[in-house]
């Protein structure tokens, strides 16, 4: 099993009250439904507010490498992850659990 994390900052001058980042988050809600290969599915606003802290969290499980390619060439996971590529940046850790 791999366990996907993936951690977003938003840009500079966006708020997570700002339409865009409204939408994305929206869109990444509705993974879990969407995509099959997705064991689970968890993501959200950081309820903390320091310095380092990233802005938005996915937390998602899936089987081996091969469920996790299909999952990020997920046509909705693709769509999803292009509109957050507007207005944020992020990184990503794949732990084999």
């Amino acid at each position: 099993m791999i366990r996907h994390l993936v951690l977003f900052k938003l840009n500079d001058g966006v708020g997570k009250d700002d339409e865009r980042a409204v939408a994305g988050a929206e869109a990444f809600a509705k993974l879990g439904s969407v995509i099959p290969e997705l064991r689970e599915w968890e993501c959200g606003w950081n309820t903390t507010v320091r310095d380092i802290a990233y802005d938005f969290a996915i937390n998602s499980l899936v089987d081996d490498r091969e469920t996790l390619a299909a999952y990020l060439n997920h046509p909705a996971h693709q769509a999803a992850a292009g509109q957050w590529r507007e207005f944020a940046t992020w990184v990503i850790a794949d732990i084999e659990v």
